[in-house]
């Protein structure tokens, strides 16, 4: 008997084609979304400034990729700290 073969759409199961993205909002300072990324995400302070203006004039941004679960963990900790963020 044959195995289908897995389709190129559907994730493996480790789910690491997992993005988390920051949205803008109009209370929190850059400051504290820098700080976030780096404690949280792991960003070098530089990538941070930059993803924190990238969501300031468009609106949101891709913060982190990988496996699903870990990305949960810190969306957890950026909604803990009032940052809007989704894993898609």
């Amino acid at each position: 008997m044959k195995e289908k073969p897995l389709s190129h759409n559907k994730r493996v199961e480790d789910k690491t084609g997992y993005t988390l993205i920051l949205f803008n909002d109009d209370y929190n300072t850059f400051d504290h979304v820098i700080e976030a990324l780096v404690e949280i995400c792991g960003h070098d302070p530089v990538q941070a400034e930059q993803c924190a203006l990238i969501v300031h004039h468009k609106g949101s941004c891709e913060i982190k990729s990988g496996m699903r679960k870990i990305l949960l963990s810190m969306r957890t900790e950026m909604l803990n700290r009032n940052l809007t963020c989704e894993v898609k």
